[in-house]
């Protein structure tokens, strides 16, 4: 660890992502806060600002990889960063005058450039960095994610507490113009700004983008195991999505409507310290025994203690259902994560992850969108949790049936091929 820290590099990549994603969660919270605050009797503004950072993602998944592939990554990661700044004075301009559609236009723009950021800055840290330093950074910035996790809801209500929304967005424009600073002032190799050479944005041909997507898409219709595990992700979505704001309206509209910021933000330290309990126990669960089971009793698990979730009438029971719920997730995550690499080549790893994405946000956005015109009027916050454990516990179905037939098909031609080669060598 000490090693990566003395590498100049990687100090300025990694206080860069830092304050990158700093802003972000500040900014994206406390502004979800000011919209319940404000507008209490129109919750479906919250549920279109989570629309405005998911939405993006359907708009830009298949030109991303490209870009960050075919052009200085260096300058696309740092005017990432400064065009986001830019964005958000226009944020704040508009908050300060109270045009709530154009914020909404902004928030959809800012978050549609932000993807750009995250497959630049790792080329970068890729071509920065030792090969035997890649899990150690890996890790370095799980950690990071961990503690965001934990405490992400917590900054962006504490900002809009102390400091109101508009310093919120200030100090989210502060952390992408710093960001962008230490980027640009960054002395990367060539190799890692550019790995395929220089190119020009005109030689950039749309049935280019076209011929990688179908590879993509044509490996995974190929690969049937890998076709339902990404078919999951649809659900996984839908799932994310309806989480995104039932902390909030849970403790807003039911079990704590006078401290609902306090105690919105108390669910995700307990879903973050549920996480990483689950995290420790994971890796060995998965060892023994394996990644199917572990991954369907997972998902069966968490979807009695989301349904449980929204039966509970008292706050202290909701945060220990909740932590209950982080450790039964986490192995699931693991599983996936170290699933995935073993079924994909890297080759057409990248292909394949800006696939994952868009499936995933095509959930979280129908939700988001189902949320937004049925609550409070149809459905209600319980209605929102007994939704979310239907949902999970169809995967869990899906999975029981599917995996366990897939993947002793998959072992039984891994052993043939093994005994082919062992023979041929004898």
């Amino acid at each position: 660890m000490r090693t990566l820290f003395r590498n100049p590099m990687f100090n300025k990549l990694f206080i860069a992502a830092f304050a990158s994603q700093l802003g972000t969660v500040v900014g994206n919270m406390a502004f979800a806060y000011y919209l319940i605050d404000r507008y209490s009797e129109r919750p479906a503004l919250a549920t279109t600002a989570e629309l405005m950072y998911s939405l993006p993602t359907l708009a830009v998944f298949w030109i991303v990889g490209v870009i960050a592939d075919r052009f200085d990554r260096k300058n696309i990661a740092a005017y990432s960063d400064w065009i986001r700044a830019g964005l958000t004075l226009l944020l704040l301009l508009f908050v300060h005058f109270n045009v709530l559609f154009a914020c909404f236009l902004v928030l959809f723009l800012r978050s549609s450039i932000s993807k750009f950021f995250g497959p630049a800055e790792m080329g970068l840290l890729q071509g920065s960095i030792d090969q035997d330093q890649y899990v150690q950074a890996s890790g370095l910035n799980q950690m990071v994610m961990g503690l965001f996790m934990l405490f992400g809801m917590s900054l962006g209500a504490t900002a809009y507490h102390f400091i109101g929304i508009e310093g919120a967005i200030i100090v989210d424009g502060l952390s992408f113009l710093l960001s962008g600073l230490l980027l640009a002032w960054g002395d990367f190799p060539e190799h890692a700004r550019t790995p395929n050479g220089k190119n020009r944005i005109r030689e950039l041909r749309f049935s280019l983008l076209l011929k990688d997507f179908w590879q993509g898409l044509r490996y995974i219709t190929g690969n049937r195991l890998l076709m339902v595990l990404i078919s999951g992700f649809l659900f996984f979505g839908i799932v994310n999505g309806v989480f995104a704001v039932l902390p909030i309206f849970a403790m807003k509209y039911k079990l704590s409507p006078d401290n609902y910021v306090v105690h919105s933000s108390l669910i995700t330290v307990f879903l973050g310290v549920g996480f990483l309990l689950g995290s420790v126990f994971g890796p060995r669960l998965i060892r023994r025994f394996t990644r199917a089971p572990i991954l369907i009793a997972g998902l069966f698990i968490s979807s009695l203690l989301i349904t449980g979730l929204g039966l509970t009438e008292r706050i202290e029971v909701y945060f220990f259902l909740v932590m209950l719920a982080g450790i039964a997730i986490a192995p699931i995550n693991i599983a996936l994560g170290s699933w995935l690499p073993e079924l994909v080549p890297p080759q057409n790893m990248g292909r394949v992850n800006a696939l994952i994405e868009p499936v995933m946000m095509l959930g979280h956005s129908l939700a988001l969108g189902g949320i937004a015109l049925a609550f409070p009027a149809l459905i209600s916050v319980t209605w929102l949790h007994y939704i979310l454990g239907f949902c999970t516990i169809v995967v869990s179905l899906f999975y029981l049936a599917a995996l366990p037939p897939l993947v002793r098909k998959r072992m039984m031609k891994v052993t043939s091929e093994g005994t082919i080669a062992e023979g041929e060598r004898a």
